[in-house]
């Protein structure tokens, strides 16, 4: 599948976006003031200013019932971004439409349309139950009393909450209230999802109870989501393809394999050796990156692969050899660490 960024989309293609950006930026304006006495006075009576630039020129666009992932170190600009296509911020530059409207002008019909999670923010009430507060949600929403039963049912069953409801928030695990945040947040049905971090501190059966809950709320009502977590397998299990932001810039538009391809020069090779190999003679071969006992695993440039596997066969005693593509989380890390990698705007097709 080809992925479209960037200003001049065709008309056909804009159509069908149910998000859409054009050279979207953010920019703030940043006090500075010297350090000591002198300086507050000087920043008292004089103050100066710099622009600090959060989102610059961002340019995307995503189709109904499309799961993007939104990757990018702490700073990048991902929830300055998230922000500004559910309407909490007002753009310094360019255009963007979310369901047909413009986010900013904050509409009632557009309210209606979308969501924002936010894993480090809460909505529901700490000393009531959860239900007390879906309750203040449906009148918010005029979500008639037959429509709100039925939608608490269906969504606690899908997020297996029943019976806990009526509990305070208080008295509910971290997991559990993720879960009751997501039905609060779903009642009135959006057609857009902006999540960001909705995993974050949650024990492992409890990101994976999340992660399915959202892909079975996208099958079951073509949700379009547009998903950040600094947890790969959140991305990995849900999103086909993603968008990668860097320093307020966006530098990545595609599928997953595609980012792989791009940023991943080597493959790793597996090893199992039928006798031990001193791992000064496996690195003629490659870059080890971990050898214990019999079992080894190394990074090798994809161009030279062939040749590499082909003589590690002839010269070494090889029980077993697997290739395969480095963990999606190591290339990321390798991606923001070096930002060498980084040469403009990408997109895999």
């Amino acid at each position: 599948m080809a992925y479209h960024s960037g200003p001049g989309l065709p008309a056909i293609l804009l159509q069908v976006s149910q998000i859409r950006a054009q050279n979207l930026s953010k920019f703030y304006p940043v006090t500075l003031k010297a350090p000591g006495f002198v300086g507050t006075l000087r920043h008292f009576f004089q103050r100066k200013y710099k622009q600090v630039e959060a989102v610059k020129g961002v340019s995307f666009q995503i189709a109904p019932g499309e799961v993007v992932g939104f990757l990018g170190p702490n700073g990048a600009g991902k929830t300055t971004t998230l922000k500004l296509l559910s309407g909490l911020i007002y753009p310094s530059a360019g255009q963007v439409e979310v369901a047909g409207h413009q986010p900013f002008k904050r509409e009632h019909a557009f309210l209606r349309k979308i969501t924002l999670v936010m894993g480090n923010k809460q909505q529901l009430i700490w000393d009531l139950p959860a239900a007390d507060s879906f309750r203040v949600n449906a009148a918010v929403y005029e979500i008639p009393e037959a429509d709100f039963k039925k939608r608490v049912g269906e969504l606690s069953e899908m997020l297996a909450l029943e019976g806990k409801l009526n509990q305070p928030v208080r008295k509910l695990s971290l997991g559990e209230r993720m879960k009751a945040e997501l039905l609060a947040a779903l009642l009135h049905r959006p057609q857009v999802l902006f999540l960001d971090e909705p995993t974050l501190g949650l024990d492992v059966n409890a990101q994976v109870a999340v992660r399915e809950f959202l892909r079975e709320y996208n099958r079951r009502y073509q949700a379009t989501i547009l998903l950040t977590s600094h947890y790969m397998a959140d991305i990995t299990a849900l999103c086909e393809r993603v968008l990668m932001i860097h320093q307020g810039s966006l530098v990545y538009d595609g599928g997953l394999e595609g980012l792989l391809g791009r940023f991943a020069p080597y493959r790793e090779v597996h090893i199992q050796l039928g006798q031990l190999v001193e791992k000064d003679r496996l690195g003629q071969y490659g870059e080890v990156r971990e050898q214990e006992g019999l079992e080894a695993r190394l990074l090798i440039r994809r161009e030279q692969l062939v040749g590499g596997v082909s003589q590690m066969l002839r010269e070494l005693p090889i029980a077993d050899l697997e290739v395969r593509d480095p963990a999606i989380e190591e290339v990321i890390g390798q991606v923001f660490a070096d930002t060498r990698l980084i040469a403009g705007p990408i997109t895999d097709g």
